[in-house]
């Protein structure tokens, strides 16, 4: 098992090095804003993806990932309510620019799916900018919007990505 991981990581590694294309992994956090501010409290994500470098000024890709927001806790004198927990599962493509080294700018547009109970999910927008911070990290803050039936899902989030094979690296 050992022995098959080191061999899949120096593909991923080759791969990279010759085609400047590098697979992404990260993790954010924030808050709901808009008309689920009072039912959830907290939200947090996770994205995986894989972003091709054409030239030194734009990416494109491809991006999955976890949206779970949680359900706040409401209290009174007597009565203590719960909202449930959202989850939502986006695929989306990707753009980013960078006009200069260290800054990006761009977005998401997809789909994203529900994973709670009623929830059917909806067309998925996610515009960001992203500083690095080492030549495969970056920090990027964004704005999600899911369009659901009757209702907007929106959110602000602070997040770290971690670019294995890094294009910008080899630039």
């Amino acid at each position: 098992m050992r022995q098959k991981i080191v061999i899949l990581i120096f593909a991923f590694i080759v791969t990279g090095i010759s085609a400047q294309e590098g697979f992404k992994i990260g993790a954010h956090g924030g808050i709901p804003i808009g008309e689920f501010n009072d039912r959830v409290g907290l939200v947090i994500g996770a994205d995986v993806g894989y972003m091709w470098a054409p030239n030194k000024i734009f990416d494109l890709g491809i991006k999955a990932g976890i949206v779970h927001g949680f359900g706040e806790q409401f209290k009174d004198e007597i009565i203590s309510t719960k909202s449930p927990s959202i989850q939502f599962a986006p695929v989306a493509a990707s753009v980013r620019i960078w006009p200069m080294r260290s800054f990006s700018f761009g977005g998401d547009i997809g789909q994203a799916f529900g994973l709670s109970s009623g929830n059917d999910g909806g067309l998925y927008l996610r515009p960001q900018i992203g500083f690095q911070t080492g030549a495969q990290s970056e920090i990027n803050f964004s704005y999600s919007v899911i369009q659901l039936d009757n209702e907007t899902w929106s959110t602000v989030t602070m997040g770290f990505v971690y670019t294995f094979l890094s294009a910008r690296h080899f630039r």
